[in-house]
């Protein structure tokens, strides 16, 4: 069993490490680390930081795993694996986060600076705290507390920090799990923390099937005042638009597994066409994030997509094309009785006397790409869900009560996670 004495004290060596998060949570924030598809150079910069704070625990080891992109400056996106020998090496006890951050979007909607870190009424803010530093900073205050009281966990314990997550992890996990997939092992221990609820009691072992298309109109430019001498692509486009709205009576099955329960299909992204009022476009582009759930294949919904195209293109005598910048088909869930999971329901109910249970979600994580490659992972966090929104904020208690957990979890043996 997990030794109580142990894993107590490892929460309070954490509870006092409150204001160290929030300096490290600060120096993560003001380096934003954006993806190029975002207009940003990357996560070196927030890496090599990062290396430091590992170097400095120490762990026992690190490497960088770079994935080629000439996107960027440093030609690179960086992925950071670090472990911490345990007693026994027959598994590692993963916690996967990612650097990588979404752009801070309409700054008259932020209170202050995104990237300059505010504290108030025990939430820290900045664009990235939630979103996936939490879960940076988590591990790595619950590796310290293992350094700091010489605790020697009872198998190794991997920190991994990867690049790329928010457009798509090509040069991210994918990457890793290409170069490096013997890295984890089916008998492994795999945490996300990019997702979870309030109370930490949601452990996600199961996602919807994620599908973004980008729809590319081509119809002819002319004057606004003679609409008649062209095809006006963005009229079209928005017509295709509110057609698409369908694909939820469609698919519209629902499963209590997941929230929500049901496939979404909406609008995003929009692109700019001509820069004045008076010109009607000749070209658009916007885009659509789908979220599917897992009994629907990707191709039913393709097809039906391909319908609505067929008719706009009829009726308004344009001509659309698509492409996919992320397609994936949902992979198959983690056991409600693998390893992690109970690991992960032992930590909950010891540290917060509550009962955390296997559920969905219908947002898309790198959980699934474990999942895709025969790896059994959770995802679980402690979360308001402010990922992508202004003035999103990381709660300082979640903060440090999931890394209390992580240190548990750490501590656990085989009798504690067998089912």
């Amino acid at each position: 069993m997990a030794d109580e004495k142990t894993w107590k004290a490892l929460a309070e060596k954490i509870e006092s490490y409150r204001d160290d998060i929030v300096e490290m949570q600060r120096t993560l924030t003001a380096l934003p680390a954006l993806g190029p598809e975002n207009g940003g150079e990357g996560e070196v910069k927030k890496a090599e930081v990062l290396k430091k704070y590992l170097a400095e625990l120490p762990v026992d080891e690190i490497e960088e795993i770079n994935a080629p992109d000439d996107r960027v400056p440093a030609g690179y996106r960086p992925n950071i694996v670090a472990k911490i020998h345990g007693k026994s090496h027959e598994r590692t006890i993963w916690i996967m986060s990612h650097m990588d951050i979404v752009p801070p979007g309409d700054l008259s909607q932020w209170k202050g600076d995104p990237y300059k870190v505010w504290v108030e009424d025990g939430k820290i803010y900045g664009r990235g705290v939630e979103d996936n530093q939490q879960g940076i900073v988590a591990s790595f205050f619950a590796a310290k507390a293992l350094r700091d009281l010489g605790v020697i966990p009872s198998y190794d314990v991997g920190l991994v920090l990867v690049a790329d997550e928010e457009t798509g992890s090509e040069k991210g996990l994918q990457y890793v799990l290409q170069e490096r997939k013997e890295l984890f092992r089916p008998q492994d221990l795999i945490i996300v923390p990019d997702a979870g609820d309030p109370e930490g009691t949601m452990i996600e072992v199961a996602e919807k099937s994620i599908l973004w298309i980008r729809f590319h109109t081509v119809g002819k430019q002319c004057h606004a005042s003679t609409p008649e001498e062209g095809v006006n692509a963005f009229k079209a486009a928005c017509h295709l638009a509110v057609k698409l709205d369908k694909l939820y009576e469609i698919f519209g099955d629902q499963d209590p597994v997941f929230a929500p329960p049901i496939s979404t299909f909406e609008p995003t992204k929009k692109e700019a066409n001509v820069p004045n009022v008076n010109t009607i476009p000749g070209e658009d582009v916007f885009y659509f994030d789908c979220r599917i759930l897992p009994r629907y294949n990707l191709e039913e919904v393709e097809a039906r997509i391909s319908e609505f195209i067929r008719e706009t293109e009829e009726q308004f005598g344009v001509k659309i094309s698509t492409s996919s910048p992320q397609r994936m088909q949902a992979a198959p869930p983690t056991p409600d009785d693998a390893p992690v999971v109970l690991a992960l329901k032992n930590a909950v109910r010891d540290l917060r006397n509550k009962e955390a249970k296997p559920m969905g979600i219908g947002g898309g994580t790198v959980a699934a790409f474990f999942r895709a490659a025969g790896l059994p992972a959770a995802v679980w966090a402690t979360l308001d869900e402010m990922a992508h929104q202004p003035n999103e904020y990381c709660v300082l208690d979640y903060c440090v009560g999931d890394a209390q957990v992580f240190a548990h979890v750490f501590t656990q043996g085989e009798e504690d996670f067998t089912a």
